[in-house]
């Protein structure tokens, strides 16, 4: 039959792929429509369908979401094709016309949602324009996106349009003869909430330091509020560091876009482990084929520079990891009923995934082998050298033992089934096999895998070798640290009581503190790095501090320990949700901040027995930091009575102390190792012993419902208070020095306090990093130096002040003598100025005697080359000859009224 009837046309109710449990060939067919306009966000179950008499293949060229639906598209195929198709003579005519009419009809739809995308672009355009108008923000500040919603003010919601900058949350209404505008830098924001009470409905609370705005009736406030935090999260790392600074300069125009694939980046690298600069190219629905369990598995498949990743929709059923340097074959496979459009992929250890269900295979399968024609052949770099402490320590404190024997043998089973290295599925049952210890001769291997160390290393061959090189021999204030700290770091340990122990740790710990400068070395890291040392050679420890300091825990090792007191943070409100009762009581001794702090830094290394820590160090590498929460809650839980009992500080911290001293591994291997602290404090009656393996099972079973997600979650509204609380600190400090009356650093006239001098100067300062142009990130900030030092500001910027605070304003002449002023407080001559030249330039305006006011004048005056005659003293004819003329000029400076200033040379 070569004509399109109705009987060649079936309107059938069918189930898409991966829905309900139907198959056959009508659940693998993806239409054109689905494509194209991307419907397989709404499954329809009707759709007409074109086969030919001597054709299996079915063209899907309608769809709908009921009968009626798709019988209004046969009605339309009736009018518009049954009469054309009768003039061809042969099927492929008809499957050609009919395919390329369902295309042309496509794309006249793309060209409508392309119309109304540039539509959208105009008025975006025209938003941008209007918000700089509004609120006088330079061509610098980019505009993310805008709201229509309600602000309120004195409990009357004033509606309007909410404008989320880079840089700043704004709103502006005007409304009945009544304008309202609003504008709060993200920096200055303490916390976010998304809440819903009687007064407020569903609403976004913004807090800073001094009030609250609520904002209400946004159409999608969850898309609204999760932007919010994006740009929240960022402003904090502008606080933390000068990263973020870097960041924003390279989105050439941000938007919610940019700031999603930021978000969605970042996700993907905190799921498989992966480093900083991997970045997500795609991902698509697929299902793996599962030997192990003889299964297809549905899940998500990820593609991005150098990794291709799987991870099960189930939680925990199946994870996959495949480093590019590892593909020989990508290929695609023949396709079934069965096995829908398969991709085939094998590696250089012999093995073999197989993902199928994959929608748009062809692009998928061209994509992997762009990226692989662009990643070099490169392989794990030999042991340096330098690196044989870990292997020698290794052979002395493992021994062949029954337990752990078989532990051996259920790995190697599992590596068996499950594959060995990188490319190894990692299942529920790795899980258990993590929670049952990891055996010693295995531990380094596993850890640099959970950790995705060894991806890092593998792409960094001869890293650490050279980085030893340039370190070693150089001074520095980490290195006096480290000489410090060495011979602390695990003295019980035999492997650290000689000098090849104690060169290998100075070697990991100098050449981490050379990469990253901005870090350096922190206490607790040289705890952390000598375990590290007990199991791996010196290049594989390096790697997994780098996992540890820079992916695992961030922000913990660094000069303020952010990272750690965001976690403290969390784990109190952890504790106050978990254990309330006891939460109230700790907090009234105040003892969560003081153990949570030491638990977290050490990964309990420095609180319990080495044989014992280290087994929560394997499921740390593999869980990542919810498991430290859950034992820390089951810390808590198991001495609750006790610590209700308690009536202060010390006696909790006794209770505690003891509780984890008697923390025993029974199925250890070697002889175990005395922890000094149990030794000094365990007295005639010793508390009884708690098997570490019950502690983790009981971590799991009271608190395993913790999720990373929910952590991440609670870490960002922790760290927005916690940063804000280090802020104010710190300011509270330089306000203390500068205020001091032996000091007389600022102004204490015209109501002008230290704090708001030194919150102008810093908000002048981070403007220069977001909207300068002139001068990079780092020659504005540098965290590591004096509060007082970290902040600077441009010549433009310190006029503005000048005019604003300066005592001696001179009418015309006051940006004159602002530039003299900032040329003389400019001592290294780098056009930038910190926060204690500023306010010592305000000093001697404010607070100098005469001569000394004489001094700064005169110094003003004098052609830069002359400046350091001034330095030894005040020329004599000054001095004496014109004293009422120099008194009179100064007096008037002083005043403001608009003097002749250069009059004071003349007079010289």
């Amino acid at each position: 039959m070569n004509k399109l009837t109705h009987e060649q046309i079936n309107t059938l109710p069918q189930r898409r792929k991966g829905h309900g449990r139907g198959g056959g060939i009508t659940g693998l067919l993806v239409g054109t429509l689905d494509v194209v306009l991307d419907s397989s966000a709404r499954v329809a179950p009707y759709r007409i369908l074109l086969q030919t008499a001597d054709s299996q293949i079915y063209w899907s060229i309608a769809c709908g979401s009921s009968r009626k639906e798709i019988t209004q598209h046969w009605d339309w195929l009736e009018t518009n094709l049954l009469q054309t198709i009768s003039i061809f003579d042969n099927d492929e005519d008809i499957t050609t016309f009919v395919k390329g009419k369902i295309s042309g009809i496509i794309a006249e739809e793309n060209k409508w949602k392309q119309a109304e995308e540039e539509e959208d672009s105009g008025k975006f355009r025209e938003a941008e324009l209007k918000m700089r108008k509004l609120f006088g923000m330079p061509e610098e500040e980019k505009l993310v996106n805008y709201y229509s919603c309600s602000y309120w003010k004195s409990r009357v919601p004033r509606q309007g349009w909410m404008y989320l900058t880079v840089n700043h949350l704004c709103f502006y209404s005007f409304l009945l003869g009544k304008e309202v505008t609003l504008v709060v830098q993200w920096t200055d924001v303490t916390q976010l909430e998304k809440n819903a009470t009687l007064l407020f409905p569903e609403s976004v609370c913004v807090s800073t330091r001094h009030t609250e705005h609520f904002f209400s009736m946004f159409l999608n406030i969850n898309d609204t509020f999760k932007l919010m935090e994006q740009l929240a999260n960022i402003a904090m790392r502008q606080l933390l560091d000068n990263e973020a600074f870097a960041a924003d300069r390279s989105l050439p125009k941000p938007c919610k876009t940019d700031l999603d694939a930021r978000a969605k980046n970042e996700r993907y690298r905190a799921m498989f482990r992966l480093t900083q600069d991997e970045r997500l190219d795609g991902h698509t629905d697929c299902t793996l084929w599962t030997p192990f369990a003889k299964m297809h598995v549905v899940g998500q498949l990820f593609i991005s520079n150098n990794y291709i990743c799987f991870n099960s929709k189930e939680e925990e059923l199946c994870q996959l990891i495949i480093p590019l340097r590892e593909v020989t074959i990508v290929e695609k496979a023949d396709s079934s009923s069965v096995l829908p459009c398969p991709v085939s992929i094998s590696t250089k250890n012999k093995m073999n995934f197989l993902f199928a269900n994959l929608k748009d295979r062809d692009f998928l399968v061209q994509r992997i082998s762009d990226f692989l024609q662009r990643t070099p052949d490169s392989a794990c770099s030999d042991i340096s050298p330098l690196s044989v402490i870990g292997h020698s320590v290794c052979h002395v404190i493992c021994s062949s033992r029954s337990r752990e024997k078989m532990k051996e043998e259920a790995w190697n089973i599992h590596f068996f089934e499950f594959g060995r290295g990188v490319c190894m599925y990692r299942t529920s049952r790795t899980r258990e096999l993590v929670l049952n210890g990891i055996p010693e001769r295995l531990r380094g291997e596993l850890w640099l895998l959970f950790s995705g160390a060894q991806n890092e290393m593998a792409a960094h061959p001869g890293y650490y070798g050279d980085l030893v090189e340039r370190a070693m021999g150089l001074c520095s204030l980490a290195t006096e640290e480290i000489e410090r700290d060495l011979h602390r770091s695990m003295p019980e340990h035999r492997a650290f009581q000689n000098e090849t122990g104690i060169a290998a740790l100075r070697r990991v710990l100098t050449a981490y503190a050379h990469r990253n400068p901005g870090i350096g070395y922190c206490q607790a890291m040289n705890i952390v790095t000598s375990v590290l040392l007990l199991y791996c050679t010196e290049e594989e420890a390096f790697w997994l501090l780098v996992a540890l300091c820079e992916r695992m825990l961030p922000d913990y090792y660094n000069t303020r320990v952010v990272g750690a007191l965001v976690d403290q943070a969390v784990f109190e409100e952890l504790t106050r949700a978990f254990l309330p009762f006891l939460y109230e009581h700790m907090q009234e001794l105040g003892v969560i901040s003081t153990i949570s702090l030491s638990w977290f830094l050490t990964l309990f290394l420095s609180v319990m027995p080495f044989d014992s820590a280290v087994l929560l160090v394997d499921c740390f590498f593999y869980e990542g930091i919810k498991v430290i929460f859950q034992v820390a809650l089951a810390v808590l839980h198991d001495n609750m009575d006790a610590l209700l009992a308690c009536s202060d500080e010390g006696e909790a911290m006794t209770i505690l102390g003891r509780y984890l001293d008697n923390v025993v591994n029974k199925q250890t291997v070697a002889p175990p190792i005395p922890h000094l602290h149990a030794l000094l404090t365990s007295g005639d009656d010793p508390p009884p012993e708690i098997d570490v393996f019950d502690l983790i099972k009981s971590s799991y079973e009271k608190f395993g419902s913790l999720r990373s997600d929910v952590i991440e979650q609670m870490r960002f509204k922790q760290r927005l208070k916690v940063i804000q609380s280090l802020e104010d600190t710190a300011k509270r400090s330089v306000v203390e020095v500068t205020s001091c009356p032996s000091c007389h650093f600022l102004p204490a006239a015209r109501g002008v306090t230290s704090d708001m001098i030194l919150t102008c100067f810093q908000a002048k300062h981070i403007m220069s990093c977001y909207w300068g142009s002139s001068s990079s990130a780092a020659e504005r900030h540098d965290p590591s130096l004096p509060y007082l030092e970290q902040y600077r500001i441009d010549p433009a910027q310190f006029a503005q002040l000048f005019a604003a605070l300066g005592a001696w304003r001179c009418g015309g002449h006051t940006p004159t003598l602002a530039g003299r002023l900032f040329r003389l407080l400019d001592r290294n001559k780098d056009g930038l100025i910190n926060f204690k030249e500023f306010i010592t330039g305000l000093s001697g305006m404010y607070h100098g005697d005469m001569t000394e006011k004489l001094k700064l004048l005169y110094k003003l005056h004098l052609p830069p080359g002359n400046r350091q005659v001034l330095c030894v003293c005040v020329c004599a004819c000054v001095r004496a000859c014109v004293r009422a003329c120099v008194r009179a000029c100064v007096r008037a400076c002083v005043c403001g009224s608009n003097c002749n200033l250069l009059c004071f040379s003349s007079v010289c």
